[in-house]
């Protein structure tokens, strides 16, 4: 796509946005919220019970740190099983409409996590219930692939053209209402009685997503599809292959969306998990506590709540590429004396790290992204090249980074310097993609080009 056709369609933009149906608006942003509520309330406490509590209950025979590293590979294996539900549920959004993926999407995901609290532990079924477990995991992972390209999509295609990055951060702050609920409800279980903890309390958090799954489910229902799609079928410019169409038309996006993922996915991943496994695991510097983690968490979600907003809403002033450059580049400084940090033993310093990391690191990139992806592809493959820019770069950057860490901290006799290079060669990756990014913000989500 040329500049010149850009520059036109952002001249007549507030002639389209005053086209914006405001019921349909707000429907879509409260079910794209409640949706990434319940994707990231299943990743924290997934996630936090990988770090605390699966280990000795799944995985005993192995011992310590093979148990540690088996239940960090059991959350990897969501993570991998993210791009198959990204590319079959990025096919029946781009084929048959963005609505009919989200009912399917919520509910194999709330489902699998509900599941989760029903399992038998080790000592009720061997080997069974760790099958289970990786079973039940895959499953999420299937349907968490397509929940957030969903949502952004979704909401990219219905917000004004003028505010997009604004509109299209806030469902992201569901993701800190997950992360509050997750964390707040380890931060109360890591106060309970051990004994009462690993025998069936850990259970509760799992099957009380099923109130956050009938709120989504009820409230998608009511969804209308987006503007961009029906227009599509208006002119019967529906692809019926739209990975073919993305394979001849979007590599290079694709490319660029994996890129810019690495650094704040992977980042996200490596404070709310990896840390927390750093600090209270065998010979961390908090070792054997199960608070101070998830109270971290809690304090740095309230915070990334505004923030992931702001940033969005500057991107809309400033440029999706500046912010996000200049997000990266923080994170990459930060992360040699935010690890170096962790190892003083001040909890408050514990707690200003994770703050920090994530609510002005991570959320920095989190917030011009959520409208860049779905402006660099055109309307009618732009469901499946999100999900694939997302969950493929999920796997490498998130799914994996607590079981590499876990390992690369087991050879290293627990170095903090092993996370400070991690996190910062991933906020690196990103950084280097943004100067291969064209800049986005305008962008007419009906054309069928991609964004170059």
């Amino acid at each position: 796509m040329t500049t010149q056709p850009l520059r036109s369609d952002r001249a007549a933009a507030s002639q389209i946005d005053e086209k914006v149906d405001p019921d349909q608006l707000r429907r879509a942003t409260l079910a794209s919220s409640v949706g990434s509520a319940l994707e990231y309330y299943d990743f924290y406490i997934y996630g936090l019970a990988s770090a605390l509590i699966f280990g000795p209950l799944f995985f005993a025979p192995l011992g310590d740190t093979g148990a540690l590293i088996a239940s960090f590979a059991t959350y990897g294996v969501g993570f991998a099983a993210r791009p198959f539900g990204g590319l079959v549920f990025g096919y029946i959004g781009d084929r048959f409409g963005r609505k009919q993926v989200l009912l399917l999407t919520i509910a194999l995901m709330g489902g699998a996590s509900f599941s989760i609290g029903l399992l038998p532990t080790y000592e009720q079924a061997g080997i069974v219930g760790a099958v289970l477990l990786v079973l039940m995991r895959i499953l999420q992972g299937l349907g968490a692939g397509a929940e957030q390209a969903g949502a952004t999509t979704l909401i990219s295609e219905v917000a004004p053209r003028k505010r997009r990055g604004f509109f299209a951060a806030l469902p992201f702050v569901g993701i800190q209402v997950g992360t509050l609920l997750g964390a707040g409800t380890f931060a109360l279980l890591g106060m309970a009685n051990p004994e009462i903890l690993t025998g069936w309390l850990w259970r509760v958090p799992f099957l009380a997503s099923i109130i956050l799954i009938a709120v989504a489910v009820y409230i998608r229902l009511q969804l209308k599809e987006t503007p961009v799609f029906q227009e599509l079928e208006k002119h019967k410019n529906v692809t019926k292959n739209p990975l073919g169409t993305l394979w001849r038309t979007s590599k290079k996006n694709v490319l660029i969306g994996i890129g810019l993922r690495m650094g704040e996915n992977g980042n996200s991943s490596i404070y709310s998990t990896l840390l927390v496994g750093f600090m209270a695991g065998k010979g961390g510097v908090f070792e054997g506590d199960k608070f101070i983690g998830p109270v971290g968490l809690l304090i740095a979600a309230g915070f990334a709540a505004v923030l992931v907003i702001t940033f969005g809403a500057l991107s809309d002033r400033v440029g999706r590429v500046k912010v996000y450059r200049y997000g990266a580049l923080f994170q990459l400084l930060f992360a040699f004396p935010a690890f170096y940090m962790i190892t003083l033993g001040h909890v408050w310093l514990v707690w200003a790290v994770m703050v920090v990391g994530i609510s002005i690191g991570v959320q920095s990139m989190l917030g011009p992204q959520c409208a860049l992806l779905p402006e660099l592809f055109g309307a009618t493959h732009r469901f499946t090249g999100v999900a694939m820019s997302r969950e493929i770069s999920a796997v490498f950057a998130g799914g994996f980074a607590p079981m590499i860490g876990v390992g690369l901290l087991a050879v290293t006799n627990h170095s903090w310097l092993v996370l400070a290079v991690y996190s910062a060669v991933l906020a690196a990756i990103s950084l280097v993609t943004t100067f291969f990014t064209p800049e986005t913000v305008g962008r007419d989500l009906n054309l069928v080009e991609d964004a170059s």
